[in-house]
Order: C-alpha cells, then structure tokens, then sequence
C-alpha cells in the first residue's frame, strides 16, 4: 500500500550518485518522505546513493548515522532511503537538513566492475558478438553475448581458449593505454558512458575515471550454452 507522499513543491532530486563516484559524504536536506508497504522512507535533495538496477547492486549507506538502503520509490520516481530490514528510520522532516554517508570501499567496487563490464562488452564486440545481457555484481559478474555470424573457436575447448585470450589481450590493452571514462548526457537527457573511442554505451551506473583505475582484471574462459557466448569476469579498483 502506497500512502501519500510529503515533498517540497518544485524541488529536483539531483543524482549526485551519478556524477561523483568517490563522493563519500554530503550535507544536503530531506525533500520527500513517505511509506513504503509500512515502511518509512525519506529522500534527500543531493541523493548520494545508488540503487540497485542497470546490474549494479545498491549502495551501502547512512542517512543521519542510520544505515539505509536506497530504492527507486515507483510512485514519485526519486531514489529513497529506508531502513533495512528489521531497522528503523530516524524521524526526518521535509526541509530538515541531513548528512548522508556511503560506503566508499563498496562504492569503488561496483564502479570497477560496472567499468570493467563495459570493456569486457567492447572486447566482445570487437568479436563481431552482440551482448544479451550483463550482471555487474561481486562474485558474480559477467556479459553474456550472441555471435550473429558461425565463430568456429566457439565450438571446442581449444578455440574457446582461443577466444578468451583475444577478449584478455583487448581489455589488457585498453587499460595499459589508459582510456579516459566519461559520461555524457545526450538526446533526451539519456547518460552515454564512454570509453575513449573505443566504446559507448547508455548507463546509469557508477563508472571509475578512467580504465588505468582497474586491476585484477580476470577473466576465465568463457563458455558457451544454447547458443549464448557467457564471459564472466573479475574486477577491482586499483591502490593508489
């Protein structure tokens, strides 16, 4: 059951998630709050937390010290903060003034291997493959492709290999060259990330500032089941 919902008239949630990868916190005010099946949520203005979606878990983060997790409210579109399960909100009002935290080790993790998808789905297509569809969760990320065109590597473990190295020598390669990672906002207002020239691709995912921020880029070999090319991969945001 959705109940009404308080806001500020006219206030835009800004995505700050979007547009500040290594933002770690921010003081912003409370711009919405409401209920979601009995339980409370609130929105902020400056909204540092990514949701789950587009194959990228949710942030880890605190809104006032009290750890919540963020979701897209389908009622009023904007990204919302409850409490997790068995928790509990503090009592916010609209217009009050907030600070919001997120986990930033958690952070640079997704990013990395959100990032590190969109090279493995550009080494796929230099393949002449097409992706299907992509998961960019820890521990279980990989891009799953068609090739429109019979690939003969495909059908035996030798050429799989094969295969698997071109896609290695391809990310490898982009890294070492250091390609710049940038979103840019494009007809319609829809958010483009690129990587150099090499790839672009709709997103609205958390990406690292450029390729040369990835390491332990691993990729074993792939497999190939009724018809479905699935390279998974591993990923981390190198030290500096």
């Amino acid at each position: 059951m959705v109940h009404p919902i308080d806001t500020v008239r006219g206030t835009v949630q800004v995505a700050t998630y979007l547009d500040e990868t290594y933002l770690d916190q921010a003081d912003t005010r409370v711009i919405a709050v409401g209920d979601r099946d009995r339980a409370p949520w609130a929105a902020v203005e400056h909204c540092l937390f990514h949701p789950q979606g587009g194959g990228q878990p949710a942030d880890r983060g605190w809104l006032a010290d009290v750890e919540v997790v963020p979701v897209r409210d389908r009622e009023s579109g904007l990204v919302v903060a409850l409490a997790p399960e068995g928790g509990q909100l503090p009592i916010l009002a609209v217009g009050q003034k907030v600070r919001a935290r997120i986990d930033v080790q958690a952070r640079m993790t997704h990013a990395a291997l959100h990032t590190a998808g969109h090279l493995v789905e550009a080494a796929g297509r230099l393949q002449g493959w097409v992706m299907l569809s992509s998961n960019h969760f820890p521990g279980q990320a990989r891009i799953e492709f068609h090739a429109p065109q019979p690939d003969a590597r495909l059908t035996d473990p030798e050429g799989r290999e094969d295969a698997t190295a071109a896609l290695r020598d391809a990310v490898a390669a982009a890294i070492a060259d250091d390609l710049p990672v940038l979103a840019q906002y494009e007809g319609e207002g829809r958010r483009v990330v690129h990587l150099g020239a090499l790839h672009c691709a709709p997103c609205g995912g958390t990406h690292v500032r450029s390729l040369g921020d990835l390491a332990e880029v691993v990729l074993p070999t792939l497999k190939v089941k009724k018809g479905r090319v699935r390279v998974s991969y591993s990923a981390t945001h190198r030290s500096h």
